[in-house]
């Protein structure tokens, strides 16, 4: 069996290892995880209020956001630490699917039965941005993540 040269020093670096990802990793997480959310509003509409742009959070954790009409996750597979759930909607505005999918026409129930009510066109907020940057988000994990590794490296 061959001897392995400053085992102790290659032993301490290896042991370094996880913390310095980790924290690395958590960095980058955030980083994307602003930039997305953000897009997601800047591409929200206006609406007549503006509650809808107001109801896009990022939550951590990787939890179910409660109330949530859309949810997206950023890393969402291991360390619930390192996992971030982006959402549109809360207790207020339950209607950001129906923003984002369109509706279909149909004829409403309810105080104005019988009335048809034309549909609405789709307005893809959510998924259309999360979807152009969720590739950035991961390219720059993992760039964080080899700079990590390289630096205890050395």
């Amino acid at each position: 069996m061959a001897k392995l040269k400053n085992r102790e020093s290659a032993l301490r670096k290896l042991a370094a290892i996880p913390p310095a990802v980790r924290s690395a990793a958590k960095q980058a997480l955030a980083q994307s995880a602003d930039e997305i959310t953000e897009a997601i509003r800047a591409a929200a509409p206006q609406g007549k209020t503006g509650k809808l742009k107001k109801s896009i959070a990022q939550t951590w954790g990787g939890g179910k956001v409660r109330y949530s009409s859309l949810s997206g996750n950023v890393g969402e597979k291991g360390d619930p630490d390192l996992s971030v759930r982006i959402s549109a909607g809360n207790s207020e505005v339950r209607y950001a699917h129906l923003v984002e999918f369109g509706t279909a026409p149909h004829i409403n129930g309810g105080l104005f039965a019988g009335t048809e009510h034309p549909g609405t066109k789709p307005v893809g907020f959510f998924f259309p941005t999360y979807r152009r940057l969720r590739r950035r988000a991961r390219a720059r994990i993992s760039r964080a993540v080899t700079k990590a590794i390289k630096q205890i490296a050395n």
